[in-house]
Formats: structure tokens, C-alpha cells, sequence
């Protein structure tokens, strides 16, 4: 059956803070899937963690893994987030490349790959008969680009932008079938969040303002639908066909969960003697050696105990250290302590939480006796044996301290 090997990279964030951890783990995945021979390279957005100047280290060590890829197969680039990828900064790097082209997908359009010509924009539905797959891409898209879809009304384009969007992924569906009867792969990239996707930190992404959706991503009638955005690796499949993320290159922040790697794809393509059925699109997720992460979490103040403990699993990894104290003990906490017992970490971050004390001022205070006052403080601060306490209040405002303290003195003298 033809196969089509595709390898997806997706949320790089290169940049001087995180470009050790994006070049090493993009470089083992650029040298892997150069090894397993794939057929072309796919990178769904925020290659960049911000803007980046042309000469700085970190845009020359993404374009040397870009020059690699781009010596054996053709490579495709989508916008992503314009806070991380500048517009225009693809089309800056996409001009390292070498024996095959580094197309960038900056706008909804559609790609043919062709071989040994790389990935050729579509006008119109003509689709060369060499071409072994096609792609349909949705990037990020900014205000002006979905107002020009809304006949320029901006309100319209903010309200409504989600249905947009999903009309145009479901209006691909009938040339993606036509290109699947005539043998070739069909690939839907986008930049975005899948509603009830789960985030690198566990949380659920639900809300009104998620742009895709799993029954209109399916709905494309598309072999696979390559998406970037969240950092953690996750899929949905459905007849043969699949969605997927392959998170982030990294471990950029603390706190994320899962592994971090990339995807190789292999789609099954038809011949015209095949039945349908017989397409299959699957994956392998492949991880790259992300850095190690280690939450040290307190209710409490730090434990230099709990912590000593740990201290070798904390070796060469990267280091949170979270806890609660009172405001009036926040200056017992020892951090030159813990900094010291983790001296071998690579890297420490310690978060204290500081409980403020509050006191609140009980309504009528200051208009009511003082057996009244002790009544109001007693309910205010959740205080017990409110009467015991007003029997002694009562003693001291009806009788002089020193027959109180000669009764007492009597009282324990009895006892003894």
C-alpha cells in the first residue's frame, strides 16, 4: 500500500532563555527523524518564543537545524502565535535552505508536495498528478484577516470568529475526498486550541474562546490533522484518521507533565483498486531528551529534612521549591540553606507564599457594652465558652485585682 512518512515538529520556542533545552531537543529530533527517512518535515508554530534579531544565537541554531532538514526533504512552516512568531520572521528564515525549499504557510491556503519540488502553493483545485499529498492550512489568523472574511465588520469578526473558522476547515471536506480517491495523503495544520484539550499542566481548555473543535477538525475529512499550540502531546482518532498534538520540542516551564518529543506520521494512501477501508493514518510519538523537572511542594514551611532527602534526585535537574507560611514567620524560612543542600541542581526557584494575617473590625463594636463586645468578638473569631469567658469579665469589672489575686492565691494554696 503507498505510505507517506511525515515528520511534525511543532512549539520550538527558541529564544535566549530557552535555547539550551529547544536546541538540544530539536537537534535529537531533527538528527532521529533525518535517520528514519521521512518524507518531508512539518512545523505547526511558535518556532520563536518572541521576536528575535537575525544575528542573535538563537535564530542562527534554529536555522542550522532548518538547513539540516532541508538538505534531505522538503519542509513546511505554519504561523503561529504572533507574539512568539512575528509576522515576516519565517520568510526571513525560510531562506537557509539548501537542496529542498523551506515553504512558510502564513495564511489559509493549500499545498501540494511534489517530489523533488517540495511543497507548492495551490491556486485554485488544480493539484500536479505527480503530487503524492496535499495540505490544507488554517494558521494563527489576526483581526484584520477574519474581518476581511466578515466584509470588514470587527465586531462581527470577534463574535463569530470560531464559526468562521471551523466553516472553512469543513468546506475543505469534499476536495479532501477527491484527493484521497485519486491516491494522495490529505494533512489539515493549524495553530490553536482544541476545546476540552488538555493543557502541559493538566488543565482542562474549556471556554468560549477555543477556535477548533474535534467534530470540525474530523469533520475536514482529512488523513490527519497536525495541530500546535499546546504543549502536550495528546490525540483523538476516529475511522482510521487522527488528530493530534505533538507538544512542545521541550520542557520550558515547571510544573508541565508528560514527555516532550515530536511525531513521525505514516499515512496509508488508497490506489484506485483499493477500497477505502483500506486507508490508515497512524503515529509515533518519539521523546526528546527534555530536561528534568522536580516540584517540591510544602503546606507548610520548607523542610530542610524532606529536602536533604531529595537531594540526589535533584542533581542536574531543574528545581521548584513551593510553600505556605504566616506572615510573622516568613523570616524563618532559610533559603541560603535549601539553595545550599541543592548546590548541585542545575537550576533552583524557590516560591513562598506568605499567609496575611486579617483582622476584621466586628459591625457595632464601639455602640455596645463590654460583655456585648466579647459576645460579637467570640462570634467573629469562632471563639467557645463565650459565657466562661464573660463570668470572668464580669469578675474583673465588679471586683479589685488584688481580691482577685488574694482568692486565687487562697484557691491554689487549698489545693497544694
Amino acid at each position: 500500500m503507498p505510505t507517506i512518512k511525515i515528520a511534525q515538529f511543532s512549539d520550538l520556542h527558541y529564544c535566549p532563555n530557552h535555547l539550551e533545552e529547544a536546541d538540544r531537543c530539536f537537534t535529537a529530533g531533527v538528527t532521529e527523524a533525518i535517520s528514519r527517512g521521512v518524507d518531508a518535515v512539518i512545523i505547526t508554530g511558535d518556532s520563536t518564543d518572541h521576536a528575535l534579531d537575525a544575528h542573535s544565537p538563537a535564530t542562527r541554531a534554529l536555522a542550522a537545524q532548518l538547513k539540516r532538514l532541508s538538505r534531505v526533504c522538503p519542509v513546511l512552516m505554519l504561523q503561529g502565535t504572533f507574539s512568539h512568531e512575528p509576522p515576516g520572521f519565517l520568510r526571513m528564515i525560510s531562506m537557509v535552505n539548501e537542496k529542498y525549499p523551506i515553504s512558510v504557510a502564513d495564511g489559509i491556503s493549500q499545498w501540494a508536495l511534489v517530489p523533488n519540488a517540495g511543497f507548492i502553493q495551490l491556486r485554485g483545485h488544480d493539484v500536479e498528478s505527480s503530487a503524492t499529498m496535499v495540505v490544507s492550512a488554517m494558521p494563527t489568523l489576526n483581526k484584520a484577516a477574519v474581518a476581511s472574511l466578515c466584509e470588514g465588520v470587527v465586531d462581527a469578526a470577534s463574535e463569530h470568529a470560531r464559526g468562521i473558522i471551523s466553516g472553512i476547515i469543513r468546506g475543505w471536506a469534499d476536495f479532501h475526498l477527491e484527493q484521497r480517491r485519486q491516491g494522495r495523503a490529505t494533512v489539515v495544520l493549524s495553530h490553536g486550541t482544541v476545546f476540552n484539550s488538555i493543557s502541559e499542566h493538566g488543565v482542562p481548555m474549556a471556554g468560549t474562546d477555543h477556535e477548533l473543535g474535534v467534530d470540525t477538525l474530523f469533520g475536514s475529512q482529512a488523513n490527519a490533522v497536525m495541530l500546535g499550540h499546546i504543549h502536550k502531546h495528546q490525540q483523538w482518532e476516529e475511522g482510521g484518521r487522527v488528530i493530534a498534538y505533538p507538544g512542545s520540542i521541550g520542557r520550558f516551564h515547571h510544573g508541565e507533565i508528560g514527555e516532550k518529543g515530536w511525531i513521525e506520521w505514516t499515512i496509508n494512501t488508497l490506489s484506485s483498486e483499493q477500497d477505502a477501508m483500506e486507508e490508515g493514518t497512524s503515529l509515533d510519538f518519539v521523546p526528546t531528551p527534555s530536561r528534568k523537572n522536580v516540584d517540591i511542594v510544602f503546606d507548610g514551611p520548607p523542610d530542610l529534612d524532606v529536602i536533604k532527602a531529595r537531594a540526589v534526585e535533584c542533581e542536574g535537574a531543574y528545581v521548584r521549591i513551593q510553600y505556605a507560611v504566616d506572615e510573622e514567620y516568613r523570616h524563618n524560612v532559610d533559603r541560603a540553606a535549601i539553595r545550599l543542600i541543592l548546590e548541585k541542581a542545575a537550576d533552583l526557584k524557590i516560591e513562598g507564599k506568605i499567609l496575611i494575617v486579617t483582622r476584621q473590625r466586628a459591625q457595632g463594636i464601639s455602640t455596645v457594652s463590654m460583655g456585648d463586645k466579647l459576645r460579637l468578638w467570640a462570634t467573629v473569631t469562632g471563639t467557645p465558652d463565650v459565657d466562661a469567658l464573660g463570668e470572668r469579665l464580669q469578675l474583673l469589672e465588679t471586683t479589685p485585682a488584688s481580691e482577685i489575686a488574694e482568692a486565687l492565691v487562697a484557691k491554689v494554696t487549698a489545693v497544694a
